[in-house]
């Protein structure tokens, strides 16, 4: 490995679209609170692809606990998900380090926590994954609905609660796995827990934005909940084919109830319902023929090869850029992952 962020323990990935100034205001913050506590990281900026160009002299300043700022730019725009599984993969087969740390470069994932999800991190002897549980949210009433309702509607179809987003701190040898998910490249959380590595959260509230307003609207919501949706494709095929086959055979039963009072004549009900229940079989036996067709489909896509981070992310690399280095000192802790 070369090392290109040196030898510092821990590494936070950013990604970044356009958004070069809310980056400017996070580094700083991020470095004043490493700062106080006597940290170092290196820090590495996943460029997605921005239009933007980094504005001259915006990141002149000198920083005091973040000893390299780089930045990887990639050839086109990705997505945010796909921007971390990049740098991710970037990060394990160019560099060392003990733990990384995924978090917005918006500032809505505070810099202090930081500190918290290494404390955490230490607690479980470094060989869980870290993840900042959200207890507050900053948005409008309106995204907030929008979100709990997704959560609901993923815990119905997936049977796994979603608190958790990108922030949070990850042992560097969980990287050796992460970098074979091909679920990496749909959702960064949703292939953790899909690949079951072990994790616990902490709470922490979301933050607000360093610069402007929060670039997440309903449309991009809901692209990112049905990239976390994908991940659990087979599972949320098997429960739709499960329901729909109880309620088919629920539906023939009342169907042939009715049917059989009639003809003994216990009670006459009306043609209308014996209609709308038969109109039901059909559609119910349509949504199994479906899913079963579906969930073949998917089982049987086991055996193509599909992306595969580790193999295919230096398709995607444009180039690096080295933003920060810090001159090293006799006696610098570069190489510690330690909290004073």
């Amino acid at each position: 490995m070369s090392g290109r962020l040196g030898t510092t323990a821990l590494k936070i990935l950013m990604p970044v679209f356009n958004d070069w100034e809310s980056l400017a205001a996070t580094l700083q913050h991020l470095d004043e609170t490493f700062a106080e506590r006597d940290l170092v990281a290196s820090v590495l900026v996943v460029d997605d692809g921005s239009s933007a160009p980094i504005p001259v002299g915006l990141f002149e300043r000198k920083f005091e606990a973040l000893e390299r700022v780089e930045v990887l730019h990639l050839r086109r725009n990705l997505g945010h998900q796909r921007a971390i599984a990049i740098g991710l993969t970037f990060l394990y087969t160019e560099t060392e380090g003990e733990a990384v740390v995924v978090m917005d470069a918006d500032g809505q994932d505070c810099p202090e926590h930081v500190p918290e999800l290494l404390r955490k991190f230490r607690e479980e002897g470094g060989r869980k994954i870290v993840f900042a549980a959200r207890t507050r949210r900053s948005e409008s009433v309106l995204f907030r609905i929008c979100y709990h309702s997704y959560r609901g509607l993923h815990r119905l179809l997936t049977g796994v609660s979603v608190r958790v987003g990108n922030f949070s701190i990850l042992p560097f040898s969980s990287l050796t796995s992460l970098s074979v998910v091909s679920e990496l490249w749909n959702h960064y959380s949703a292939a953790i827990f899909r690949s079951r590595l072990p994790y616990v959260t902490i709470p922490a509230p979301r933050g607000r934005r360093t610069v402007g307003d929060s670039r997440m609207n309903f449309l991009n919501l809901l692209v990112h909940g049905l990239s976390a949706l994908s991940v659990y494709g087979e599972v949320i095929g098997v429960r739709l084919l499960v329901v729909a086959i109880i309620l088919l055979i629920v539906d023939v039963g009342l169907l042939m109830t009715v049917l059989s009072l009639q003809y003994f004549g216990a009670v006459s009900l009306p043609r209308r319902l014996l209609f709308v229940g038969g109109i039901l079989f059909f559609l119910l036996f349509e949504v199994i023929v479906v899913s079963g067709v579906l969930m073949f489909s998917m089982l049987s896509s086991r055996a193509n090869l599909t992306f595969v981070p580790l193999r295919d992310y230096k398709y995607f690399v444009r180039d690096t850029e080295e933003l920060f280095r810090r001159s090293a000192e006799p006696g610098s802790a570069a190489g510690q992952l330690h909290d004073h």
